[in-house]
């Protein structure tokens, strides 16, 4: 009887050893794999983070702005070589009054480069 009751202590034994080897792998495993879960939601909450500040950097930056250069400023247009009919008239009445006495030499300079635009 006594041989009986060992063996019955080392099976149940056995078994507690081996149920508890189990439990505590089978706990090991599950808080391992719980941090990992929670590490893995870390990461991601990280990741949508930075996503979400690089979107909100694009929309908050206006879009470059490509300028040409100004284009050149309208100005009087380059006197002609030629004179028009009525420059020529205006020159020839000015040589007249010039001939004639009525302008001083300087007037008459001053009248002519008024009529060639210079």
């Amino acid at each position: 009887m006594m041989m009986r009751r060992r063996m019955r202590r080392r099976a149940i034994v056995g078994t507690a050893v081996v149920g508890g080897a189990a439990y505590a792998a089978g706990h090991h495993s599950a808080t391992k794999s719980a941090e990992q879960q929670q590490m893995d939601t870390q990461q991601n909450a990280q990741i949508d983070d930075v996503q979400q500040q690089q979107d909100a950097q694009q929309q908050a930056a206006p879009p470059p702005v490509y300028q040409q250069p100004a284009p050149p400023s309208p100005q009087a247009p380059a006197p002609s070589g030629g004179l028009t009919d009525e420059g020529i008239a205006q020159l020839k009445q000015l040589g007249a009054l010039h001939e004639s006495g009525v302008l001083t030499d300087a007037e008459f300079e001053a009248a002519k480069q008024k009529i060639l635009g210079i």
